[in-house]
């Protein structure tokens, strides 16, 4: 199978080497060999582009670029302002308290109970640091069989990005790092049209 690898000139000589033929005992590789099968192998041109192996032929359709006061940049170049959720190649509004774990409840987390097919791992991003949640958040997704990671949103964000990259059921609770007001807009009755 090694050889089968290798270039067509270089495998079919050391293929001779190893057949039997009645009239031809067995030979092994010898030392000239070798040094032949090194120097062909040396000599091959090397591709320098860089990919990463982990990652599938086909880039995450969700991917953060970077993260600022401003709020959450897309690779696509969609910037979030407010807090989100990524999951299944798609990215949702979330509503949630402005303050950290002040009147959160699990009905904050409905929309992982309401989908078929859950991640296994939710990355909450909390703001600038990272904050342990209330003990009734992780024992509500571990009733879901979510595994949730909790750190601040940059390496929420990076976190994101790898487990998607690596193929992962992954999602993530991101709030922005600097506290912004919910913007509520009302939507348009058939009436207005």
């Amino acid at each position: 199978m090694f050889l089968r690898s290798l270039p067509r000139a270089v495998y079919r000589p050391l293929l001779r080497s190893f057949t039997t033929h009645a009239t031809r005992p067995r030979t092994r590789l010898n030392t000239l060999t070798c040094n032949a099968l090194a120097r062909s192998l040396s000599t091959t041109p090397v591709r320098r582009d860089l990919t990463n192996i982990l990652a599938d032929e086909n880039p995450p359709p969700v991917q953060v670029n970077s993260i600022s006061e401003d709020g959450i940049l897309l690779a696509d170049g969609l910037l979030l302002p407010s807090s989100c959720i990524f999951f299944d190649g798609q990215v949702f509004l979330w509503d949630v308290p402005q303050k950290l774990w002040e009147g959160w409840s699990p009905e904050r987390f409905e929309f992982f109970e309401a989908t078929l097919n859950r991640p296994e791992i939710l990355v909450l991003g909390t703001g600038r640091t990272s904050v342990q949640p209330p003990p009734f958040i992780r024992s509500y997704f571990n009733t879901l069989g979510i595994q949730l990671e909790v750190m601040d949103t940059r390496n929420a964000c990076s976190t994101y990005n790898m487990l998607s990259e690596e193929g992962r059921r992954v999602a993530a609770a991101l709030l922005p790092i600097s506290s912004q007001a919910w913007h509520k807009v009302k939507s348009l009755s058939p009436k207005n049209i």
